[in-house]
């Protein structure tokens, strides 16, 4: 029999305001190992501001945000400044939508592989470079441009570097912002794909914040809707946009259509 996967987080009555504007309002939800949510929702829904507190990036105003640390949960804003630095870069990973947000411009391509590896205690060169090659080919960059700087590649290169970079630790946790935006359509597609067998393949919990529903369906097991920081409508990723309830998700999924 198949062990139950574990839960990766849990995030309990989550709120953060901006003034007296509800960004996030108390969104509740749990993640398991192996598991996408997908979390849709126009722009000033909620949804990257609730990103950000499940990052470590903004406090919340209230709510508890708790990912698992070995066996067990623990509090991410319980923590104090210095064990949250320290717990954050080798548990949780952040995928910017602009990939120039997650790297070193200044440094190789190689380098921006090595450098979280190095900061989560590798040391010996010749191990580090191994593994900057190891991910270059898993993201399907050449392994010759491993001493190129990522200022010279393309978006969706830059976007896969970004990818590889953010995964060479083997976080717990993943969260995508807008991973596919900006990007072609062609390119787009690429990079769906290349994501979907990587969290195939590491088995790793990953939230997607997008406004792109076939984005959303592509990579989501679940699906959260948020609407004015609230929750609106969750379940199954087929089930709510195949027979959507609320009147929100119903019109994001005729906009798709029409389109």
């Amino acid at each position: 029999m198949k062990p139950r996967a574990r839960d990766i987080l849990r995030a309990d009555r989550v709120s953060k305001l901006f003034g007296r504007i509800p960004a996030c309002n108390s969104v509740s939800f749990s993640l398991r190992e192996g598991e996408v949510l997908g979390i849709v929702g126009e722009s000033g829904s909620g949804k990257s501001t609730l990103l950000r507190c499940l990052a470590g990036r903004i406090p919340p105003d209230a709510g508890t945000v708790r990912i698992a640390s070995d066996d067990h949960l623990v509090d991410l804003w319980a923590m104090d400044e210095a064990s949250r630095e320290q717990f954050l870069p080798t548990t949780v990973s952040l995928i910017h939508q602009n990939p120039r947000d997650g790297l070193r411009l200044d440094i190789s391509a190689g380098g921006n592989i090595a450098e979280p590896l190095m900061a989560a205690g590798g040391r010996h060169y010749g191990s580090l470079r191994a593994t900057a090659l190891e991910w270059l080919e898993k993201v399907d960059i050449e392994s010759r441009r491993v001493d190129d700087p990522p200022e010279i590649f393309s978006g969706g290169m830059q976007q896969r570097l970004q990818i590889a970079r953010g995964l060479a630790t083997h976080p717990r946790l993943v969260l995508m912002d807008e991973p596919t935006g900006g990007l072609d359509v062609s390119v787009q597609a690429k990079l769906l794909d290349l994501l979907r067998r990587l969290v195939h393949e590491l088995g790793i919990a990953v939230v997607v914040v997008t406004h792109d529903i076939g984005v959303a369906r592509l990579l989501a097991d679940r699906l959260m809707v948020m609407q004015h920081g609230r929750v609106i409508e969750e379940g199954l990723t087929d089930q709510v946009l195949d027979d959507p309830h609320h009147p929100y998700t119903q019109l994001l999924v005729s906009s798709v259509l029409q389109v």
